[in-house]
């Protein structure tokens, strides 16, 4: 698509394919922090290994990436890449083995506090929301990269369907919003919202997964959600009213 075809205003998102700009690093780099953080504060029976370990190879892996682009995602290398995928893929791990730390302590613990049960539940369901949403952020049509410097023609088969890719005929003042018509593409914000949402209604809800890998995917992310608020929050609650 032509600069001169697009609309005479957009969202300040669709400019990130507009003269390659490419996406920002902050957004996701501040998801990272997040993370690395919530982990550090859960209780020591949740932890694996020493209560730094973790969030210390988290920092480093986003240093490593940070100085490759830190401001502007407009090139990778293939080691670059593998850096940034293996973050999201690290902390999504930790997160797991976090769940399933608390679930074993909750029903083997039965007088375990209900109050850190309650708040180790929270933490590991936030960070759940993160390490999904930098996993698609990474996986879908290429990646953050290939979604700004690449020719749509030339981008990978997308792993996500999002409501801007169908509603260019839609009435004009959403219509000149959509991929067709503004050269949309969906920066972390938009996959940090489809994590979202995948953990809150345990299913996809405006977004939808087109390939076998996303649906794996949500489907582990809504199911490690779905034992935090049903086993953990319900155990932890119930204690708390007892």
């Amino acid at each position: 698509m032509e600069p001169n075809e697009l609309p005479d205003r957009t969202h300040s998102g669709h400019a990130t394919r507009v003269g390659r700009r490419g996406e920002p690093r902050l957004p996701a780099a501040i998801a990272v922090i997040v993370a690395a953080a919530l982990y550090a504060l859960l209780p020591e029976r949740l932890l694996l290994g020493p209560r730094l370990l973790i969030p210390a190879l988290e920092a480093a892996l986003l240093v490593a990436v940070l100085i490759v682009r830190p401001r502007h995602l407009t090139a990778e290398t293939r080691l670059s890449r593998a850096i940034s995928m293996t973050l999201a893929v690290v902390i999504a791990l930790a997160n797991i083995t976090a769940l399933g730390m608390l679930v074993a302590t909750t029903v083997n613990n039965q007088d375990a506090p209900g109050g850190s049960l309650l708040l180790g539940g929270l933490q590991v369901w936030a960070t759940n929301v993160i390490a999904f949403a930098l996993i698609f952020w990474e996986l879908d049509r290429g990646g953050p990269v290939a979604r700004t410097q690449l020719d749509r023609d030339d981008l990978q088969l997308a792993d996500f369907r999002f409501s801007h890719d169908e509603d260019h005929d839609a009435v004009t003042e959403v219509a000149k919003g959509s991929s067709a018509k503004a050269d949309w593409i969906p920066t972390f914000i938009d996959y940090l919202y489809v994590s979202t949402t995948n953990s809150s209604a345990f299913s996809p809800t405006d977004t939808m997964p087109l390939s076998s890998r996303a649906k794996a995917l949500m489907g582990i992310e809504a199911t490690a959600a779905l034992l935090t608020s049903l086993i953990v929050i319900a155990r932890a609650v119930g204690a708390l009213g007892g």
